[in-house]
């Protein structure tokens, strides 16, 4: 049976996941719409579907966005964990984005719904295996990790109230392309390709890394069966534990640094050991992430050396 081509907004679609998202959507034949405050500097043709808006602004969301689409995929948030530890101003901004596509969803009777919240909705709790039912508010590490926990009560809350079909996707550490931030993978590639050092911000610090073209291709399944996976919580994550220092080290290793790496505590508000139970998302999903971490810094490597690092 052939899939039903839709028409999909993906907020954030100027991010790391969204642009890729976008890429792969569009070879699948669906219409996107782009909304994003910030212009796509990846890739033009993504940036020609996208909306310049800021979700911040209800107003201006309402007003912006498209009435007739059939699914909305939020990715757009403030993504990295210390920052928002700095300023908790930023945390705000992603609970009232997530509030405002709500709103755009329930205004316009949109009848699906995806979002993306994170591993750190787990905290720290002394065990680094998570399934999706583990989550626990006292266990809420940071200003980030409560805009995460916030922005899922509002997607239950707006089922239970609205009827809005809905997944959630608990994203860890999505690596590959797309991503010229400070994140451990590209910011280790930039100072390697410098020979300069490398510092890793928790010496025993395991995490669950997982290249881009998986977690986009755990999405897509889940807008392939939607109709059978609405109200599902979902770890899509490569479900294998690497500790940032063997991250740094394979680095190193691969393109023949000089650099020294060494070791600080851990930063305030971070989790510092997580693996994703992913058996949900292989039941329901069918979901099958294939790339290791040696394979997935080579991809990574390859393409940071060719668009950024040249």
């Amino acid at each position: 049976m052939r899939m039903q081509k839709k028409t999909i907004l993906v907020t954030g679609s100027s991010g790391t996941i969204g642009t890729r998202l976008c890429e792969k959507l569009l070879e699948q034949g669906h219409r996107v719409i782009g909304a994003d405050i910030r212009k796509n500097k990846w890739n033009p043709t993504i940036d020609k579907l996208t909306i310049r808006v800021d979700l911040r602004n209800r107003v201006q969301t309402l007003k912006k966005l498209p009435a007739k689409v059939d699914l909305v995929i939020h990715l757009a948030a403030n993504a990295r964990v210390f920052n928002l530890v700095v300023d908790p101003t930023m945390a705000r901004d992603n609970m009232e984005m997530t509030f405002n596509a709500l709103e755009y969803v329930r205004t316009n009777k949109i009848k699906g719904f995806m979002l993306a919240s994170s591993r750190e909705v787990y905290g720290n709790t002394g065990h680094s295996t998570h399934a999706e039912h583990e989550v626990d508010i006292n266990c809420c590490e940071s200003p980030y990790t409560a805009s995460k926990l916030a922005s899922e009560a509002l997607v239950w809350a707006y089922y239970r109230c609205y009827g809005l079909p809905f997944v959630i996707f608990r994203f860890s550490n999505v690596y590959g392309m797309y991503d010229d931030s400070d994140r451990v993978v590209p910011l280790f590639i930039g100072l390697a390709k410098k020979h300069a050092d490398i510092v890793v911000f928790g010496k025993d610090k395991v995490l669950d890394f997982t290249y881009i073209d998986d977690t986009v291709g755990g999405i897509l399944l889940a807008v392939e069966k939607f109709g059978k996976v609405n109200t599902h919580v979902m770890n899509l994550a490569c479900g294998r534990g690497t500790s940032i220092m063997r991250v740094a080290e394979i680095i190193k290793k691969k393109m023949g640094a000089r650099s020294k790496i060494s070791a600080k505590g851990n930063r305030t508000g971070e989790v510092i050991k997580y693996i994703a139970d992913i058996k949900h998302a292989k039941k329901h999903l069918d979901y099958k992430p294939v790339t290791s971490i040696e394979k997935g810094i080579d991809l990574s490597i390859a393409w940071y050396l060719k668009h950024l690092y040249k």
